[in-house]
């Protein structure tokens, strides 16, 4: 491939020369502009820890860009913090940024015709976004996670944000003083990283390494480790060498190497918004992907990584005892990969794995002959509540089956404004609806209510089932996703309060004990709620996403 294959059309020629002099007004040279020009997609910003040392490594990889032969244009775009906008207004926002992110990213590498284009990324959206920016364009790149936070210490004990949320719900109940946590909230979060457990950002990092967008490896050395500085500088390398060898992000991007990522995801005991976020990404590259192939392929895949929320490590122990790198190799060893798969580094995960290493005694990965679980931590769940499906996560620990009376709600704030008033009791089965993809808008996280139960003590009693997300931060039986959204007429909004749910996660089941006929009853009833914005970006959003088992993309009408 021409190195410079794009960008000679914006620097080279007479009729350019208006376009160089504006180059040369910020800096560059003819001899900058006679080289393949390399954006570098930087999602730093300001308000969170998860992408906050990102300029660090932008610094270094243009670096690394140069020392290869490369002329690097850094550009920013946006992020938003799902741990901080949790619970509020704000997090209709998150989801929404995906699309913004990765809208973005294509318009400027397109605008500014860019060679090629490396995305560093941090946060939750961040990650899938320049994955599918990536698979959209076609454009040869690779993906950057900036890394993995430290874990706090909170008397003698390592904790992560989940344990902040848990202590609300712990603080609301009685069971933690006032003072107890704000002493936890102070100490919670050491500095800079995303989520420590393997929630979505550590999730969907792992899937960036097994799907071939990352180096197997690179991505998991923590944020503030000095190796990350020496990762960054040799991704500035890696992405010129994609470039001058011509390899597409759509090469990478092949039915195989989605599977190698959904294995991923069940056998680290995963987030939930992999599902959603690998969805989309397969629609932008183009690979049929469905909601149950997440089933299929969980079912055969052993869970081996002990992570938090359900288990006992966090993402830097990970790292330690052998990483994604370690991980691969059982599940290649175990014949649970596609070792044929293709990574950015030009080589196959075959040959990537080949150099895995285990750090002596680690308990964080186990070896395959001795799982966690047999089956992964993904359960596709179907009934006549989620004729398109709904996903939960079984780590292992969970109850398997629950039968209760719904307590419906129509939003967030409201069933959160139940859980914390102690309205919720053993047996329930919180429902909470109209916070999907369109009816949201932005299908919220709700992990504010579900750790405010598990700190209270119901997380063994009581289930929940939603048309929202769920933070990867989220454990006990939870069903999210629930499609279609009752914004678009599905099942979830004909359930009152009082029906009869049923969860059998043996059966992969969700369901009300109604009839059929008392369902389209309700249903010939039903009206769809106001839009909560009528003008705005929220108001596009809403007016152009897709249901979430298609991914929650956005498509013009």
């Amino acid at each position: 491939m021409d190195p410079k294959h794009i960008s000679r059309g914006i620097t080279e020629g007479r009729d350019r020369a208006a376009a160089r002099a504006m180059f040369k007004a910020v800096g560059f040279t003819d001899a900058d502009l006679s080289r393949p020009l390399i954006g570098v997609a930087n999602t730093w910003i300001e308000t969170m820890p998860c992408n906050f040392h990102l300029r660090r490594l932008s610094a270094r990889i243009k670096e690394g860009i140069r020392e290869a032969g490369g002329t690097p244009m850094e550009f920013n775009t946006i992020a938003i913090s799902d741990g901080e906008t949790m619970g509020t207004e704000g997090m209709r926002a998150s989801l929404v940024s995906r699309e913004v992110i990765t809208d973005s990213i294509e318009l400027v590498c397109r605008g500014q015709m860019f060679d090629a284009v490396i995305c560093i990324v941090g946060c939750d959206k961040t990650i899938p976004a320049g994955a599918m920016a990536l698979a959209r364009m076609n454009l040869p790149g690779m993906v950057l996670y900036g890394g993995t936070i430290l874990p706090g210490n909170y008397r003698g004990d390592n904790v992560t944000i989940q344990h902040v949320f848990e202590a609300i719900g712990a603080n609301v109940a009685g069971k933690m003083s006032d003072s107890e946590l704000k002493q936890l909230e102070d100490v919670a979060c050491p500095g800079a990283g995303a989520c420590g457990g393997q929630y979505t950002a550590n999730t969907m990092s792992t899937v960036m390494e097994m799907i071939g967008l990352s180096p197997l490896g690179y991505n998991s050395v923590p944020a503030m480790d000095p190796e990350k500085d020496k990762v960054a500088f040799d991704c500035g390398k890696i992405v010129m060498n994609v470039l001058k060898s011509g390899l597409l992000p759509r090469d990478i991007l092949t039915r195989h190497a989605f599977e190698n990522a959904i294995g991923s995801v069940a056998a680290t005991g995963g987030s939930t918004n992999a599902v959603l976020h690998l969805l989309a990404i397969a629609r932008e590259a183009g690979v049929r992907l469905e909601i149950d192939d997440f089933q299929k392929i969980s079912q055969r895949t052993p869970l081996l990584a002990d992570l938090k929320p359900s288990g006992r490590f966090v993402a830097v122990d990970m790292h330690r005892a052998g990483g994604v790198r370690l991980l691969a190799k059982r599940l290649l060893d175990g014949k649970r990969l596609h070792g044929s798969a293709k990574t950015v580094t030009g080589r196959t995960i075959a040959e990537e794995v080949a150099s895995a290493h285990e750090t002596a005694g680690q308990e964080v990965i186990s070896a395959l002959d001795k799982p966690l679980k047999a089956t992964g931590g993904l359960v596709i769940l179907k009934g006549n509540l989620a004729p398109e499906g709904c996903v939960a996560k079984i780590s292992g620990h969970e109850r398997l089956e629950q039968r209760g009376p719904a307590r419906v709600f129509d939003s967030e704030e409201k069933a959160m404004a139940a859980v914390t008033s102690k309205k919720i009791k053993a047996g329930d089965v919180v429902v909470i609806r109209n916070e999907g993809p369109k009816g949201g808008p932005g299908m919220r996280e709700m992990l504010g209510v579900t750790a405010a139960i598990v700190g209270e003590g119901l997380g063994e009693s009581v289930a929940l089932l939603t048309d929202g997300r769920f933070s990867g931060a989220t454990r006990g039986l939870m069903a999210g996703h629930v499609s279609p959204e009752a914004a678009l007429g599905g099942p979830i909004a004909a359930v009152q309060n009082g029906d009869m749910i049923r969860f059998d996660v043996r059966k992969r089941v969700l369901e009300v004990e109604i009839s059929q006929q008392e369902l389209r009853k309700r249903m010939k009833k039903w009206k769809p709620q106001k839009p909560r914005y009528p003008a705005g970006v929220f108001a596009k959003y809403a007016a152009l996403v897709s249901s979430a088992s298609q991914g929650a993309i956005t498509r013009p009408r």
